[in-house]
């Protein structure tokens, strides 16, 4: 494998370890209905507002979110709103590894 290789799955491997963790899973998935302010997401984890910023900081360093000041609140977004399917993709694998439920039974259900 190539540096440029090597460098590309480095890069990859940021992305996945900022997703790493049950809070940021849960901000990822509340910014994916829409913008919120750091107050609305401190409130939906449950956590102090300087836990929830660096949080949110490993999620923009990664790519995967962006801030915008307004007056005296941050609000948040998703730069890359795809990694909702990424997620999607984990939820399946879940499902799938523990639940015994396979993507076939799924798909046939939702034809029903």
């Amino acid at each position: 494998m190539n540096k440029v290789e090597r460098t590309g799955f480095a890069r990859r491997a940021r992305v996945v370890k900022a997703l790493a963790h049950a809070s940021r899973l849960l901000m990822v998935d509340e910014l994916s209905r829409g913008e919120r302010c750091v107050c609305e997401l401190r409130e939906l984890v449950g956590a102090d507002l300087s836990t929830v910023s660096k949080h949110l900081a490993v999620l923009r360093n990664a790519g995967l979110v962006e801030d915008e000041k307004r007056g005296k609140q941050v609000f948040y977004r998703l730069r890359t709103p795809c990694i909702v399917k990424f997620l999607d993709c984990v939820e399946t694998v879940f499902r799938e590894r523990w639940t015994g439920e396979s993507i076939r039974t799924s798909e046939q259900e939702k034809k029903r």
